[in-house]
């Protein structure tokens, strides 16, 4: 590395990664909480909806997470840990994907029911 450059990513497609978690974990956050409004609403099943509601709630705070975490990755400086948090946002927006899967089955499920 020749002195005075910084270890900035050169890449587009590494930014493009962390831009597309930021954009689609604050737009999750979003949907589960308006998909607990609509449980509260529509089911039947007390206990279901206390699991879903705690479901999607802990989905939310995962996808805040991913969500900080990738514009964490866009600001830095560094590739290494550009990468480290990149990887970390993957991992933490792919939880919170599956469970928001595992609350919609509960509610699908609860309502054939």
């Amino acid at each position: 590395m020749k002195p005075g450059q910084h270890n900035k990513p050169d890449t587009p497609l590494e930014r493009d990664i962390a831009i597309h978690i930021f954009t689609a974990s604050a737009a999750m956050v979003g949907v589960c909480l308006t998909v607990i409004s609509i449980v509260q609403t529509f089911t039947r099943s007390h206990m279901v909806q206390t699991v879903v509601d705690e479901i999607l709630a802990v989905n939310a705070m995962l996808f805040l997470c991913a969500c900080f975490l990738s514009y964490w990755a866009l600001r830095t400086r560094s590739v290494r840990r550009m990468h480290r948090v990149e990887s970390a946002a993957d991992v933490i927006f792919l939880l919170g994907l599956s469970g928001t899967v595992l609350a919609c089955g509960m509610i699908v499920w609860a309502a054939a029911g």
